[in-house]
């Protein structure tokens, strides 16, 4: 018996014919090629050519025509030349909601990710229908609704009405369902274990007992738990959650059991093409040899997320060697670290205007270098900041700085110049708590002529100091960039080391978030600073406090407080109050804007100087609106404000605003 055996041709060459883009024809030679190696499988093509069309379905190509050409070179060669008709893109022209929705449709289309075609959205890929696209929009849907308490939510698309000319109408039909509360809470301890150790659960169980049921809370539960045995000491712990329904409610049970006593054999670090892989392994909070935990690796991604250098963080855990071994992969996406950022004010006396250029990931080795600039009518100031948020790969940072400011008063008589130089660290002094420490040193140089005020002859000179500084910190917010929830609390001392006339400062802040629904964030702020002599000199100039436009908006930076001569000298107190309603969903979220109101109190009081200076008790306030846009070219911050009360010497500010982008 005789076997005859034929080899499939090579493809010499691929022709890719009506594809501008070099990616997506590399993406289509590699459909084609890689599958047989190069050799052309006839029965394979037509595989092949269904995978192209989903490719270009996947960016809103859904009538894509395939035509393919064989040129035969002789038996084992030829050439194949694939012919690609994309068709119209197909546009999203409306989406709509049906059935048991339970929720405003207005409400919805800001949860998902595609937009009805507009023409203000020319620039944007979500008005492309693609069932990639579509089936995101499901799994929004149904997170959002879970994490509302609709537990058993149904969510189908019906897109049939796509149209030749590419018009799609969008129809998601949502089956809501019962909405459940959280009715009971337990837990279920493996006997290994002491109970007592277990005790804080109950109070954090009773935080969530009759809310409505979301995975996010049962979520925010375990890490409570997790961080119970973290701070226990516990290792290889290993607990499930368990869920009951009993008619409108769901009981959960946490069980907690001894695990697998399981080691980290392996790290390795994926997608760092500009930063050093070092920088990324000092923010882990667990190394090759310790043991595993899930604590451990979701915090570690949580302060990758914080340094502001990645697009995104995530991990998988496959396994080792050994059964228990595993091995982590850490994939990081890198992003722009370069922030360009200007922004002005327009108030009573002129307008002022700021500029600031960051880079978060200096050569790739995640250091912080920062160049900021203001400028008014009468001020110039200049900072930069060096900063090495992890020099000791400890979770320790120094920051160096150097600032020099210039002003230049003529009409009252007198110009100051001052430089100042510096170095601080902050460290973890417990959990959540961190500690700071810090040195610096300033000259201060004040000239004056016959025409300024008797209080600002007095100070005339040079003046040079060393100081010391020290600072606590306590975080409890849920995220360091919008907070939703939690609160923050702060106090640093300033202490002569080196001076001429000795003075010692406090300053001390707290903010707590609240969250009322997910329609309304409100924020409350305190802060208060203080300056006094030590000796029998005045503070000087430079040293008083005052409010920035920030703490007390409406109001321009130093312009309200005690007066000599029409000159704001600032206080020996200063302090400021501010509620802030954040409303996150007032406008839909493909506006990408968030609106917030505000009402700001504060005062600047207290002088060393004689009793001719005006040293005003009144409480300054203010009301107002700010709006964030996530602009085209960059975050956009604008604030208008409203004066509700105020003394007849301050200097007041309507309009602010600020951009920033990224570089």
């Amino acid at each position: 018996m005789k076997i005859f055996v034929k080899e499939y041709p090579t493809i010499n060459q691929l022709v890719i014919l009506g594809v501008e883009s070099n990616k997506q024809k590399e993406q289509i030679k590699k459909i084609i090629l890689s599958k047989e190696n190069g050799t052309f499988i006839k029965s394979n093509l037509e595989k092949n050519l269904k995978t192209i069309k989903k490719l270009f379905s996947s960016i809103g190509h859904n009538f894509v025509e395939i035509d393919t050409k064989v040129k035969k070179i002789d038996d084992l060669n030829l050439d194949l030349i694939v012919e690609i008709k994309k068709g119209n893109i197909s546009r999203i022209s409306s989406i709509n909601f049906i059935g048991d929705k339970k929720v405003r449709s207005n409400r919805l289309r800001s949860v998902v990710a595609s937009e009805e075609d507009k023409f203000w959205k020319v620039i944007s890929k979500n008005t492309r229908f693609s069932e990639n696209l579509v089936q995101l929009d499901i799994r929004l849907l149904q997170n959002y609704y879970r994490s509302i308490g609709f537990r058993d939510v149904k969510v189908t698309s019906n897109s049939a009405n796509i149209k030749k000319e590419g018009n799609v109408d969008l129809v998601y039909s949502i089956d809501a369902g019962k909405r459940y509360t959280i009715k009971k809470i337990s837990t279920n301890l493996d006997k290994v274990f002491d109970a007592k150790l277990f005790f804080p659960l109950e109070d954090i169980y009773k935080e969530y007992v009759g809310e409505f049921y979301s995975p996010f809370k049962i979520k925010k539960m375990l890490e409570s738990l997790d961080e119970l045995i973290e701070q226990n000491n516990l290792q290889f712990v290993d607990h499930n959650v368990q869920e009951t329904v009993d008619n409108d409610g769901i009981n959960i049970t946490f069980n907690i059991f001894e695990g697998e006593k399981v080691l980290v054999e392996r790290i390795d670090v994926l997608g760092n093409n500009i930063t050093n892989e070092d920088v990324i392994r000092g923010e882990l909070l667990l190394d090759e040899g310790d043991p595993y935990t899930q604590l451990a690796i979701e915090k570690s991604v949580a302060e990758l997320r914080a340094r502001n250098i990645f697009k995104n963080v995530s991990y998988e855990v496959v396994p080792g060697s050994e059964a228990n071994l595993k091995k982590i992969n850490l994939t990081v996406e890198e992003k722009a670290t370069g922030e360009i950022s200007a922004g002005a004010g327009v108030g009573t006396s002129g307008g002022t205007v700021a500029f600031n250029i960051k880079e978060n990931n200096w050569l790739g080795q995640g250091k912080i270098v920062q160049f900021n600039l203001e400028l008014d009518e009468e001020q110039l100031k200049g900072t930069i900041n060096y900063e090495n948020p992890n020099y000791d790969f400890l979770g320790n940072s120094i920051n160096y700085f150097l600032t020099s400011e210039s002003n230049d008063k003529p009409d009252k008589g007198y110009e100051n110049s001052v430089t100042a130089a510096g170095v601080n660290t902050s460290f973890e002094q417990y959990k959540d708590l961190r500690a700071s420490l810090g040195i610096s040193a300033s000259y201060d140089d004040l000239r004056t002529d016959g025409t300024a005020s008797d209080s600002i002859k007095k100070q005339a000179g040079t003046f040079s100091e060393i100081l010391g500084t020290y600072g606590f910190t306590y975080d409890k917010r849920n995220r360091a960039f919008m907070p939703t929830d939690g609160s923050i609390i702060g106090f640093s001392q300033s202490l002569p080391i080196v001076v001429d006339e000795p003075y010692f400062s406090n300053s001390f802040f707290a903010s707590k978030y609240t969250s009322l629904s997910e329609d309304v964030i409100l924020a409350n702020k305190l802060f208060l600073t203080n300056v006094n002599s030590l000796g029998s000199e005045d503070v000087r100039l430079n040293k008083r406090k005052g409010l920035s436009s920030k703490r007390l908006r409406g109001f321009e930076k130093n312009k309200i407080g005690p007066v000599d001569s029409d000159d704001y000298v600032g206080g020996n107190y200063a302090a400021a109050i501010n509620f802030e309603a954040n409303l996150p969903n007032l406008l839909p979220e493909k506006t990408n804007t968030d609106i917030s109101l505000f009402l700001d109190f504060g005062n600047v009081w207290g002088v060393d100087y004689d009793s001719s200076i005006d040293d005003s008790n009144t409480i300054r306030s203010s009301t107002g609106i700010a709006a964030s846009w996530l602009s085209p070219i960059g975050p956009m911050t604008f604030t208008l404000s409203q004066n509700l009360k105020k003394a007849s010497t301050d200097k007041t500010e309507s309009f602010n605003f600020n951009l920033g982008t990224t570089f």
